[in-house]
C-alpha cells in the first residue's frame, strides 16, 4: 500500500481552516495545514471585528489571527507556509502540490478563502500597490492627511472606509447605487465622520498618475456626466473572487467560481470538503467560516472511518 503522509490536509488558513484543524486534530487524525500567507485569511487586514462573540469591546483581527494559530499549533497541527499551484482530488489518495514538494492524503478540505475583487478600469492594475490597496489596515496610515478615494457599497467598504477616515484628511467613498448594502450600524458610524463624502450613483472608469496615484476618473451613472477627482490614494472594496482555481474543473462550483458543497460541506467528490469563504454560501463571516470548518472536519472524520472499514 502506497504510504500516505496526512489522513486529512487543508488548505487555507482562515477562521474555517484553523477550526477545522483544531477539530481534526482532537479527533486524532494525522493533520496538516497548508497557508502561503499570515494564518488567519482575510482576518489578519481587519482594524476591530465586533461580531465575533465573545468581545463584547470587540477584538483586533492579527490578535484573533494569532490566538487561532497558537491553539491549533498547540495541538501539534503543522502550519505549512507554502502556496498550492496544483491539486489533484480524485480517486481514494489525494495529492498536493506546493512550490517544491508533494504532499498526500486520504481526506482534503479546501479552506482557501478568497480575495479581493478589482474593477478592471484602465491604471488599475498599474497602481495597484503603488497608491491603489484593498487593504485599509495595512495602508490606511500611510495617507495621514492626504485625500483618498474608495470604491463599495458592503460592510467592507463602508466599515474600512470609517477606518481610513482617522487618518486621511478627507475619504470619497463612491458607489454605483444609492443606497449602501452594509449593516445599519457600519452606515451610521460612517457617516459620523466629518471627513468622509459618499458619492452616490457613480462609478470608476479609470486611474491616472505617474509614480503614484493622482486621480480618479468617475461617471454619474443617472446623467452620464464625467469628472476627475485628484486624490492620493484609492481603496477598492467592491467584492470579492474565490481562491479556487487550483481545483478548476475537479469539483462542482457555481457560475462566479465558488465551490458547490452540501450541508455537510462534502463536495460530490468522496473524501474532498470546502469550507468558508471559498464555498457558495449566503452569507460570509468569521463566524459562518468557523461552523463551517468545524462540520467539514467532522464530515472528513466519518469519511475517514468510513474508509477504513
Amino acid at each position: 500500500m502506497q504510504p500516505v503522509d496526512h489522513d486529512l490536509l487543508i488548505i487555507g488558513g482562515g477562521p474555517a481552516g484553523l477550526t477545522a484543524a483544531l477539530y481534526a486534530a482532537r479527533a486524532g487524525l494525522r493533520t496538516a495545514l497548508v497557508e502561503k500567507m499570515t494564518p488567519g485569511g482575510q482576518m489578519v487586514t481587519t482594524d476591530r471585528i465586533e461580531n465575533y462573540p465573545g468581545f463584547p469591546e470587540g477584538v483586533s483581527g492579527p490578535d484573533l489571527s494569532r490566538h487561532m494559530a497558537a491553539q491549533v499549533q498547540a495541538l501539534g497541527v503543522p502550519l505549512i507556509g507554502d502556496a498550492v499551484p496544483a491539486a489533484a482530488l480524485d480517486g481514494p489518495l489525494k495529492t498536493v502540490d506546493l512550490t517544491d514538494q508533494r504532499l498526500t492524503a486520504r481526506a482534503v478540505i479546501i479552506a482557501s478563502g478568497a480575495s479581493p475583487k478589482r474593477l478592471g478600469v484602465p491604471g488599475e492594475a498599474e497602481f495597484f500597490g503603488k497608491g491603489i490597496s484593498s487593504c485599509a489596515t495595512c495602508d490606511g496610515p500611510f495617507y495621514a492627511g492626504k485625500v483618498v478615494a474608495a470604491v463599495g457599497g458592503g460592510d467592507t467598504a463602508v466599515q474600512e472606509s470609517a477606518f481610513v477616515a482617522r487618518f486621511a484628511r478627507k475619504v470619497y467613498l463612491i458607489h454605483r447605487r444609492d443606497r449602501f448594502r452594509a449593516d445599519r450600524i457600519l452606515q451610521e458610524r460612517l457617516r459620523a465622520c466629518a471627513n468622509v463624502e459618499i458619492l452616490w450613483d457613480t462609478v470608476v472608469t479609470g486611474v491616472r498618475g505617474f509614480r503614484g496615484v493622482e486621480a480618479v476618473y468617475l461617471r454619474q451613472v443617472k446623467t452620464g456626466e464625467t469628472r476627475e477627482l485628484p486624490v492620493e490614494g484609492f481603496f477598492v472594496w467592491v467584492g470579492i473572487a474565490p481562491n479556487a482555481d487550483f481545483v478548476a474543473g475537479q469539483l462542482p462550483q457555481d457560475p462566479w467560481g465558488f465551490i458547490l458543497t452540501d450541508v455537510q460541506m462534502a463536495t460530490d467528490v468522496p473524501g474532498v470538503f470546502a469550507a468558508g469563504d471559498v464555498r457558495h454560501t449566503p452569507l460570509r463571516q468569521i463566524t459562518t467560516a468557523v461552523g463551517d470548518g468545524a462540520l467539514a472536519a467532522h464530515s472528513a472524520e466519518h469519511y475517514l472511518n468510513s474508509v477504513k472499514k
